[in-house]
């Protein structure tokens, strides 16, 4: 069976691929959305992501649609205390921003459309730099003193805002970030290398990347000359135009066939063996596009591997 792996500071042990949502309700409805859960957790997987405002963007959705799908399917398979639920805040269009009460109403609806108690990983989607940390953090921890959340976390933050948030924590016994989600992936490292990781490593944080794939372009399905039916395929096809884009797809191509493995698992196998990393995150609309994704938990590079892309991504 996978190792599980610690996620920060915190008691949960979470599956070293977490299962992106943001396509549950938007290119997977809700039968392809439960094939999809039901065969990544038949493989050990038990980590799910999504954010209160999946599907927003969808014209005819509202928000919530990717909760509650994972709302419906958790009640249906009788399974919530096996899987891992994170979610997130400030984006959705009823409850944007960050202020505490908008963070505490955004809370109780997304508990609503996930229909459970709590929420295991809640996460600040945006940080919004005018409100205070002082009232960011406050409001997270009346709801973990509630008991509506485990643990929280924060993606989309600077250094600054961050180290001064599990600061406060500390000096004020508060709730503390146990992680975070940062955009990193092989195309794009300064999202996330330099002070942000810093701040990661040295307060004990797990990082849980998201844009693990670059938006299907670290399948390896994006290359000159081909056409990929997608609707993320513009933002992934841009990386072909790149000189970077072109030696990450050689060296991701050259150990994919060193191992027999697909690009995409080598791709997800680098950044899962980054220092911080604990899961990375990625999506699939298929139960056809899961196995290159689990199979990271299998994969282990090299240290002249892990070099390669490093320097090809450089």
């Amino acid at each position: 069976m996978t190792s599980l792996r610690k996620l920060g500071s915190s008691d949960l042990e979470v599956f070293p691929l977490a299962l992106g949502g943001n396509v549950f309700g938007w290119t997977a409805d809700e039968a392809a959305s439960f094939a999809v859960l039901d065969a990544y957790t038949a493989a050990g997987g038990n980590f799910v992501d999504t954010a209160d405002s999946y599907s927003a963007w969808v014209e005819g959705n509202s928000g919530g649609e990717s909760e509650t799908l994972i709302g419906k399917w958790v009640k249906a398979r009788g399974n919530r205390d096996e899987v891992v639920i994170a979610t997130k805040v400030s984006q959705h269009p009823d409850f944007q921003g960050l202020t505490a009460a908008n963070i505490k109403a955004a809370a109780d609806a997304s508990l609503r459309r996930l229909d459970t108690d709590h929420i295991d990983l809640y996460y600040t989607h945006f940080d919004k730099p005018e409100v205070p940390v002082e009232e960011i953090i406050g409001a997270l921890d009346e709801l973990v003193r509630a008991g509506k959340v485990r643990h929280i976390a924060a993606s989309n933050i600077s250094p600054e805002r961050l180290r001064a948030s599990l600061e406060l924590s500390d000096r004020e016994g508060l709730a503390r970030y146990v992680a975070l989600q940062p955009h990193y992936n092989l195309v794009s490292r300064d999202t996330y290398e330099g002070d942000l990781q810093g701040v990661v490593a040295g307060s004990g944080l797990a990082a849980v990347p998201y844009f693990a794939l670059a938006s299907g372009f670290l399948t390896g399905k994006y290359r000159p000359g081909t056409t990929v039916e997608s609707a993320r395929a513009q933002g992934a096809a841009q990386h072909l135009a790149t000189e970077r884009g072109q030696k990450v797809l050689t060296a991701l191509d050259e150990i994919a066939r060193a191992h027999d493995a697909e690009v995409a698992t080598v791709a997800l196998a680098w950044l899962a063996a980054q220092p911080t990393v604990a899961a990375p995150i990625a999506s699939a609309r298929t139960v056809e596009q899961l196995p290159a994704l689990l199979a990271v938990a299998e994969l282990e590079l090299t240290e002249a591997e892990v070099a390669r892309l490093t320097e090809a991504s450089a």
